[in-house]
């Protein structure tokens, strides 16, 4: 079973950033209330899509900014999950490049224990860390699938919705980031058995 990722809810200082943007959409609702709505996903979705968790909150703050400035290009028929989606993964990609020409660590291999049993939540941060480095295993199109589907339980017709392609190819880059991500996880589990084993 691939272990799974989570995020807390938005902090205080993510909410504040935006609470004074009030304009309406064209779906009926002021920025507040959308962020209200999507903001917990905007930041798990960032988080995903490769941003280190410690420039998480501020990516999705600006997810929010851009989608205030742009509001008027969400159409009423046009799915506001989806719109901001399309406005994280720009940022996300951009984050990126940026992040791996001057040479920083993407990665975040400590996740802070949530509390209960100890041994639990160690394994639990580590299977987070391993999921985290797989998914940087994927090219952007492979991943944009994989967190919607497999992490945001979005149905796969709405994924092909919001990556702008056929039904049939975000099947396909679901499957093939499966495979990537098993060899992967497998792969970096049989390593540590290994290990384990040759020290004894």
């Amino acid at each position: 079973m691939t272990p799974t990722m989570t995020s807390n809810p938005p902090n205080a200082l993510l909410a504040a950033a935006v609470s004074d943007l009030q304009m309406e959409t064209a779906h009926g609702c002021t920025t507040r209330e959308l962020f209200q709505t999507h903001a917990a996903f905007v930041l798990r979705l960032v988080r995903h899509l490769g941003v280190h968790p410690s420039d998480a909150e501020d990516v999705a703050q600006e997810v929010f900014v851009i989608a205030h400035r742009r509001l008027d290009t969400l159409a009423r028929e046009s799915s506001a999950r989806s719109w901001l989606f399309g406005i994280a993964r720009r940022l996300a990609a951009n984050y990126l490049r940026k992040a791996k020409r001057s040479g920083e660590r993407l990665l975040d291999e400590t996740y802070a224990a949530d509390g209960g049993d100890p041994a639990a939540q160690l394994q639990l941060a580590r299977d987070r860390a391993l999921l985290a480095r797989a998914l940087g295993k994927l090219d952007e199109d492979k991943r944009a699938v994989f967190v919607l589907f497999e992490l945001e339980g979005v149905a796969m017709h709405e994924v092909a919705e919001m990556v702008g392609c056929p039904i049939n190819t975000a099947y396909s880059r679901l499957y093939a980031a499966r495979q990537i991500i098993s060899r992967h996880v497998l792969g970096t589990r049989a390593a540590g058995t290994t290990g384990k084993g040759s020290t004894r």
